[in-house]
């Protein structure tokens, strides 16, 4: 059934849409690799997930503008229509899609979450590599503008951003089991518990609280 009905349409990614997309094929991809116990698969999907963390999450170690993703053209001006217009990156954790809102933001970080925590059941802390970095950086900026702590920029997507993320399981990895201070992302966790099934969030994350809160291992 995976190979057959599932892998052919998620296998090769998603090179035309928003960065989310690209990430949850690829997560669906390594979790089936998993399951096939087929290690091909595995590290080709990986490499591509791979590719992917950094075209999605901007650090400001990048230089003036974001990776370009694959399927995106490589041009100042591609980079920013792609990004929906947000031309200035002066900090770390702008995602692809802050500027269209953070819902789609929650579901490209959970994705990478999911695959980072896959890995390390299979021996790999991703956690501690540039992607714990970057999904960091991006929880703490978003969930800063979600709690009302900080006010959100005009530089920041002309100052209006659709609100609403979810971010239970990788700040479960990064701040209960490493450690990591998080304080924005804290708040807003608590604040909104439990997530629920139905809009903003009405797609897979809805159910983290239940599966991902608070679990130190």
């Amino acid at each position: 059934m995976l190979r057959r009905a599932y892998l052919p349409i998620i296998v090769d990614g998603d090179v035309k849409n928003n960065g989310n997309w690209d990430l949850v094929m690829m997560e669906a991809s390594i979790g089936a690799a998993v399951f096939l116990e087929d290690r091909a698969l595995y590290t080709a999907s990986m490499s591509k997930f791979a590719g992917r963390v950094p075209a999605y999450i901007y650090l400001t170690s990048d230089g003036s503008l974001p990776v370009p993703g694959r399927g995106i053209g490589t041009t100042k001006d591609a980079i920013i229509k792609y990004w929906f217009n947000q031309a200035t990156f002066p900090v770390s954790g702008i995602t692809q899609e802050t500027c269209r809102d953070f819902a789609h933001v929650s579901y490209g970080v959970s994705s990478m979450a999911h695959v980072a925590e896959t890995s390390r059941i299979q021996g790999e802390d991703l956690w501690r590599t540039e992607l714990g970095t970057r999904v960091g950086a991006a929880l703490e900026l978003h969930a800063s503008f979600g709690t009302g702590d900080r006010e959100i920029p005009e530089w920041l997507c002309n100052g209006t951003i659709g609100r609403s993320l979810d971010p239970e399981t990788p700040y479960n990895s990064l701040a209960n089991r490493m450690h990591q201070r998080m304080p924005f992302t804290k708040k807003l966790l608590l604040k909104q518990r439990p997530a629920e099934i139905g809009e903003p969030n009405p797609l897979f994350i809805g159910f983290e609280t239940l599966t991902n809160a608070d679990i130190p291992f």
